[in-house]
């Protein structure tokens, strides 16, 4: 299902609770931009650790993806309107091998890309995806891209997101190998668990007569949030 971008404005409904719950969640996405980067505390404990930790790198894995806020936008534009579990499953797996694959090479050959770019790409394949789910592209260039080679793409990209702020913070090599795998296996579990909450939140919205006038708002919202990601990110480039 696509919204079309010519969709009238009249009748929103944004009086649902649903609808209203997600703007507040979308705000408070982009309030804290910060956020995303790897807590001061994490920082200390990443540097000054070594040898094979398990537990805490799982558990570092899964905090960095549940708070990861510009992952878990892009992840809620992929699924907005899938309803099978194995169309979700299907792209959710897309998105997380390419993720797991770009973030793994990246951190062991020390491959990392500008956090400013990367992270203003993020920001991108936001405004992508809520563009893809307006059904803007065939509609604008004549032409709809295949979904699933964007988010694979895309998961590639975040990926090295993920990978450029685990070598920022000089992981010892000392258990690299196991370490990274324990984060990254933290990283699924934790996307587990926000897709978990996203398809409770979006089931019962779903359900309610508004859902396809709301759509189209959401969508228009979480493109802005996606542009003010893209700026924050450019901002922070051409001042650093």
């Amino acid at each position: 299902m696509k919204l079309k971008v010519s969709a009238a404005w009249q009748g929103l409904g944004w009086r649902s609770p649903y609808a209203a719950a997600l703007a507040i969640v979308l705000l408070l996405w982009a309030g804290p931009v910060l956020a995303h980067a790897v807590t001061l505390g994490d920082k200390g404990y990443i540097q000054e650790i070594t040898g094979v930790k398990l537990i805490p790198f799982l558990y570092l894995g899964a905090k960095h993806m549940v708070t990861g806020y510009d992952h878990l936008l892009f992840l809620f534009g992929v699924i907005f309107f899938l309803y099978g579990m194995k169309q979700i499953g299907t792209y959710v797996s897309l998105f997380a091998l390419g993720h797991s694959t770009t973030m793994l090479v990246g951190v062991y050959f020390n491959f990392g890309i500008n956090s400013y770019i990367i992270d203003a790409i993020i920001g991108f394949s936001v405004v992508y995806k809520a563009m893809d789910n307006l059904g803007a592209f065939p509609r604008w260039f004549g032409v709809q891209p295949s979904t699933k080679a964007a988010t694979l793409i895309f998961g590639f990209l975040h990926g090295f997101g993920l990978a450029s702020k685990i070598i920022d913070y000089n992981i010892s090599p000392d258990g690299l190998v196991p370490n990274l795998l324990a984060f990254n296996v933290g990283v699924e579990i934790g996307q587990l668990i926000a897709l978990a909450l996203i398809l409770i939140f979006m089931n019962r919205w779903r359900a309610t007569p508004a859902f396809a006038r709301q759509a189209y708002a959401a969508n228009v919202v979480m493109m802005a949030m996606g542009f003010y990601l893209m700026g924050f990110q450019l901002i922070g480039l051409a001042m650093a």
